[in-house]
């Protein structure tokens, strides 16, 4: 590689990691919980939701380690502190937390999120100090919380940087964790699983390739020359079924410099694919990092954050709704959700 591709690679790796720590300090910060807030107010990404029956509530989580809920989607409470990590683990004392997700199974809830220790490092590619970061799972009793560690300390390899993990049982009844291998060290950024314990206190075996970046017709850049490449990035997978029984994937990476979503589909319905992606992204430019739930109405809606840089050069972001078809063989994103009074 040349000198002056390392450097931009370089320049390029420590925006991100400057872009992220900013999005994810400024969301720790300590905040009194609000009431009745209106979800488009909210600052937050990665936004997952869970409607739970029994409470009557949906659950809100994403990036920041806090959680919102809601009776109507359209008026929130929180931030509440839930994720409670063990400081003498490898997270440290104060672990960024990215995309929490909030998952039910077998009558417990797991909060599948990415954890990152700045104070310890693992690589440096091209210049570029890689943290200690991954993927891993708390459990409670209730879906709002409090999420303790459970017995196994690691899930996934410490020499990886890994990310965005979300949960799968696959059709042989095993459940497994879907996340991201970071770009910035295998610089060509991969989607993976690994099948869990039973009772999802571990994993089992050794990671699987999903898919990598480059796979993707749709996400691409361009190199130091201009020439138009596949971009590097893979982002927040969501595995999910249409109604006829064909298994898919939304995940996220960008079109040159609008941050994007596109969706692929499993030739064997299960796992193990192979994977293959639609040409065209399927979200309107600057949402990504979708996921799918049913309203207590039984209606699909997809949950994304938007993605905008303001005056100041800040990157702004804000969940959103959006009205889903799943009825055929495949994902059709509509227009912005109504939410129903």
């Amino acid at each position: 590689m040349k000198k002056h591709n390392i450097l931009s690679f370089a320049i390029l790796g420590m925006v991100y990691i400057l872009f992220f720590s900013a999005c994810t300090v400024n969301l720790k910060k300590s905040e009194e919980p609000q009431f009745n807030k209106e979800l488009n107010k909210i600052r937050l990404s990665d936004p997952y939701i869970i409607a739970d029956a029994e409470t009557g509530f949906y659950y809100m989580t994403g990036t920041g380690g806090e959680l919102w809920k809601s009776k109507d989607l359209k008026m929130w409470d929180g931030p509440f502190n839930v994720a409670k990590t063990d400081p003498n683990s490898w997270m440290g004392n104060s672990p960024m937390i990215w995309a929490a997700e909030i998952h039910k199974h077998d009558n417990k809830f797991y909060y599948f999120a990415t954890f990152t220790n700045r104070s310890v490092f693992i690589d440096t590619v091209n210049g570029i100090p890689i943290e200690r970061r991954a993927s891993h799972i708390l459990v409670s009793d209730n879906p709002g919380g409090p999420f303790i560690p459970m017995k196994d300390e690691i899930y996934l390899p410490a020499n990886k940087p890994t990310l965005d993990g979300t949960f799968w049982v696959d059709t042989n009844n095993k459940p497994y964790m879907i996340y991201c291998y970071e770009w910035l060290q295998n610089l060509n950024g991969t989607m993976e699983k690994i099948e869990l314990k039973s009772d999802l206190s571990g994993s089992i075996g050794n990671f699987s390739l999903m898919f990598k970046a480059s796979d993707s017709p749709w996400s691409r850049d361009k190199d130091n020359n201009g020439k138009d490449v596949p971009n590097k990035v893979t982002d927040g997978p969501f595995i999910f079924k249409t109604e006829t029984g064909r298994l898919g994937m939304i995940w996220t990476s960008w079109v040159y410099n609008v941050y994007t979503q596109g969706v692929a589909y499993s030739e064997s319905g299960t796992l193990d694919g192979p994977w293959v992606h639609e040409s065209d992204p399927i979200t309107p430019p600057n949402f990504g990092h979708g996921m799918i739930f049913k309203t207590f109405e039984g209606r699909d809606v997809m949950a994304v954050h938007s993605h905008y840089v303001d005056e100041n050069g800040h990157y702004i972001r804000h969940p959103h709704l959006f009205e889903v078809n799943l009825k055929g063989d495949r994902l059709i994103v509509g227009d912005e959700y109504k939410i129903i009074e």
